[in-house]
């Protein structure tokens, strides 16, 4: 990943790492809580909505490299029942660690003249800009991570019936009676001829009995 963008210290998903400075093994913890920024989740599945609250654990520790951040992220996410389409929410606790290079040091904490341009090689990595990093990234990742992707409002749900559509887990009983589909059809023309229709079927006149057709 190349250099961010400049970062705005006022976003709630940035934080200052200057109190550490660059003296390997100092660490500082801190607890935040934040409004989710938005499509936090799976689009169109389940996620946490834009400003719910989300409560933030971390624990920045400065290495050579750059400043290693692990925490956790709790929220309530709501979403879909995949079986009974019925809303739900669940509460979420993601964890996550990632290593926030400084721009001026390579992987083993040496200070290099100029930042790597490569962009092969900064592909995966995150970098401090000023002393500040942006933990939006990551959580976005962690979150997605811990949310499950076929949600359920409970580990039993039956969902709904296939003929009616009727959520089953409202009526346990709910059935419909079976019938034979080669029979069907039948049974729907025989409830709507008359008797007469019935006589013509058969060949024989309305009324004639058999010694008068003799």
């Amino acid at each position: 990943m190349a250099l961010n963008a400049r970062l705005d210290h006022r976003n709630p998903l940035v934080f200052d790492t200057h109190e550490l400075g660059r003296r390997p093994g100092a660490l500082q913890r801190l607890t935040r809580t934040v409004d989710a920024p938005k499509d936090l989740g799976i689009k169109g599945v389940i996620g946490v909505p834009e400003g719910a609250p989300v409560e933030l654990e971390l624990r920045l520790e400065s290495v050579m490299e750059g400043v290693l951040v692990t925490g956790t992220a709790r929220a309530a996410a709501e979403g879909e029942c995949v079986r009974c389409l019925e809303p739900l929410q669940l509460d979420v606790e993601a964890e996550f660690q990632e290593m926030f290079s400084y721009p001026d040091a390579d992987d083993r904490g040496r200070v290099i003249a100029e930042p790597a341009d490569d962009a092969e090689d900064d592909e995966d990595r995150l970098f401090l800009e000023d002393g500040l990093f942006d933990l939006e990234p990551v959580l976005r990742d962690a979150v997605v991570l811990a949310l499950p992707m076929q949600p359920v409002c409970q580990e039993d749900c039956p969902g709904l019936c296939a003929e009616c559509g009727a959520r089953l887990a409202d009526d346990p009983d709910h059935h419909h009676d079976a019938v034979d589909i080669r029979w069907a059809a039948l049974q729907g023309l025989a409830g709507t001829m008359k008797d007469g229709e019935k006589d013509e079927m058969s060949g024989a006149e309305p009324g004639v009995d058999e010694k008068q057709e003799k």
